[in-house]
């Protein structure tokens, strides 16, 4: 500042910490904010939280699951190959492929879907079904990864047998599996209800092609698998409603859309992969399409585990009149106590 020149009137203005002005602060809208997301606040703890656990954690489980994501694709699509021709026909065992394609973007599903299709193709009869329990026990690791992420983050350790693990990580398989066959259930549905209105209402198809109800069907498969997943492989300590699920399969789900919409252009506006990998480009995005998506699920993992208030932290901050909610508590934390019993 030049000499002799002041600073403005508001400048020069001494605080006043009378109870007016605080009060007129507090009317602000940066005051506002502040005790809404600012520091104490939940907001600001869950945040913190989530951010901590996924800088410690999130980097080294998003390239784990990368790498098993790329070593199980391939025998996954032998395992729904062979489910789906159970109840289809022959000719339909990859309708699996195409239901996972409609999850990766198209610089991933380039590469991934002749390679795919040609491991398909070459299996039938009981080698198809030998790949298929080759393919449960590989793609079972890649689950196991994603309860250590869960466990990790919610600070539990182990209390089972490892086959009681794997046989569990089974089930959990199947039912992905049985969850992307209703998604291309749906997708067939709206196809022939597309084709219907193609015919009959044409007026109709303008709205039709601006609701674009083919893309949303799949994010809702995709939401409803990742919440499968993230319910039976918490902790189950954890999976009482008191804590909630949905906020992380819902991050989870939207990053992975997000990724999926915006890999695509990043790489055509900012990189030249295929200068520095020449061959193995493909696969190299393929990789880092795959972390992306790991570090979505910590940070999904990450998020249920700051928002997960346990009973004994929500008795503390009761008043002496709260004797309902604190009996309440007091009820949940001798269940918890008698899961754990049973656990040990």
């Amino acid at each position: 500042m030049p000499p002799g020149k002041l600073p403005p009137p508001e400048h020069r203005e001494v605080r006043s910490l009378s109870p007016e002005a605080r009060r007129q602060h507090a009317e602000t809208l940066q005051e506002r904010v502040v005790d809404t997301i600012g520091p104490g606040t939940r907001a600001w703890n869950v945040a913190k939280r989530a951010g901590i656990g996924t800088f410690n954690d999130g980097f080294i489980h998003a390239g784990n699951l990368a790498y098993l994501a790329m070593f199980s694709i391939f025998p996954f699509f032998i395992l729904g190959s062979a489910l789906f021709s159970l109840i289809g026909e022959e000719s339909e065992r990859a309708a699996s492929i195409n239901a996972v394609l409609y999850a990766l973007p198209p610089v991933v599903g380039n590469v991934i879907e002749p390679v795919a299709r040609d491991v398909i193709e070459a299996r039938s009869g009981w080698l198809l079904w030998f790949g298929a329990l080759v393919a449960l026990w590989t793609v079972g690791s890649l689950i196991e990864t994603i309860r250590d992420i869960l466990r990790r983050a919610y600070g539990t350790e182990l209390t089972h047998a490892f086959w009681k693990y794997r046989l569990f990580s089974s089930g959990v398989i199947l039912g992905a599996v049985l969850l992307l066959m209703l998604s291309l259930i749906a997708q067939f549905v709206i196809g022939a209800a597309q084709q219907v209105i193609d015919a009959y209402f044409p007026e109709l198809v303008d709205l039709i092609q601006a609701l674009r109800l083919s893309r949303i069907v799949p994010a809702f498969g995709l939401f409803g698998s990742l919440y499968l997943i993230f319910f039976t492989l918490t902790p189950s300590r954890y999976r009482h409603r008191r804590y909630p699920k949905w906020p992380g399969v819902l991050f989870t789900t939207l990053w992975w859309v997000a990724v999926t919409t915006l890999l695509p252009m990043v790489l055509r506006s900012f990189f030249t992969y295929d200068l520095t990998y020449g061959s193995l480009a493909g696969i190299m995005v393929a990789l880092f399409f795959f972390w992306l998506v790991g570090l979505g699920v910590v940070i999904g993992a990450e998020l249920n585990a700051a928002l997960a208030e346990t009973p004994e932290e929500e008795i503390k901050s009761l008043g002496h009149d709260d004797d309902d909610r604190r009996a309440a508590l007091e009820r949940d934390m001798a269940e918890e106590r008698e899961l754990e019993k049973d656990e040990a």
